[in-house]
């Protein structure tokens, strides 16, 4: 199965594991984040009056440790929203890279970091995708859903 997204990137879809509304507190990040970044997403999401339409949190779908969104998880956490968008992926895929050239922190280092809530420093990893219609990585926030969060709640 191949799943074209608006970037138009091409790669298996198995990787994608679903797409929901989770509790928030059954995400673990594995980074910390910069918190001028995220205090202006907090300020930002709540200058709409009804609704944002926000990339997913891109999560293991066997951990739950955050792959991408840190800021999204810190902002949304601290606007007091319980359920989340996610998007859950098979982390073990081999067309899910740490970093360019296949370098950066071993996968296993970044689950446990997770899971054991010591946190790496802010933009520690560099999760890229595999596409495989340009032989190119790319960053693997391609892989969010948008979904439309109320913000008057």
């Amino acid at each position: 199965k191949i799943f074209y997204n608006m970037y138009s990137i091409k790669f298996d879809t198995n990787i994608i594991k679903g797409d929901e509304l989770i509790d928030i507190d059954l995400l673990n990040p594995h980074e910390k984040i910069i918190k001028r970044k995220q205090t202006k997403l907090t300020k930002f999401i709540k200058s709409f009056d009804e609704y944002y339409i926000i990339s997913s949190i891109l999560c293991c779908h066997k951990s739950h440790v955050i792959i991408d969104g840190h800021h999204r998880y810190f902002a949304l956490k601290e606007l007091g929203f319980k359920k989340v968008p996610v998007t859950k992926i098979d982390y073990s895929s081999d067309l899910i890279s740490t970093g360019p050239n296949g370098g950066g922190i071993p996968k296993d280092e970044i689950i446990n970091k997770g899971v054991s809530n010591e946190l790496f420093e802010p933009k520690s990893t560099q999760h890229l995708i595999y596409c495989s219609r340009s032989k190119a990585w790319y960053p693997v926030i391609l892989l969010s859903t948008m979904f439309k969060i109320d913000t008057n709640n």
